[in-house]
């Protein structure tokens, strides 16, 4: 990270991981975010607002995240991954996920499709 400036690669990185504060700064104020079959989110506000409600359960959780894939195309990129959550040793939850990240030529991110599905 050279001078504090994080590359497209590094906040999609970021985001996928929960890492979400350090990406609030590259949020384009319509910034959209697809849950696909959840909810889509408009706005840089509630997009926040739903980072923060997430990062509160992985604060009750522990979390493993897991890159498996990253495809980077100019503005584009995507990040295949899984997360897995665990509670007082036990994993409550395993999540298969792809989140396909657009950025505007102001290296703001603008548009977040996220496909989450629960592994059993």
């Amino acid at each position: 990270m050279e001078n504090n400036v994080l590359t497209k690669k590094e906040i999609a990185e970021s985001f996928s991981k929960g890492k979400f504060d350090i990406t609030f700064p590259y949020l384009a104020e319509g910034v959209t975010w697809r849950i696909v079959g959840d909810k889509e989110l408009v706005g840089k506000s509630e997009v926040i607002s739903n980072c923060q409600k997430a990062s509160d359960y992985f604060n009750l959780v522990q979390t493993i995240f897991t890159t498996e894939e990253v495809i980077k195309d100019h503005n584009k990129v995507v990040i295949k991954g899984s997360g897995e959550f665990i509670r007082h040793g036990e994993r409550v939850n395993l999540i298969a996920a792809c989140d396909v990240y657009e950025f505007n030529d102001n290296n703001e991110l603008a548009s977040i499709s996220s496909y989450c599905i629960q592994d059993k």
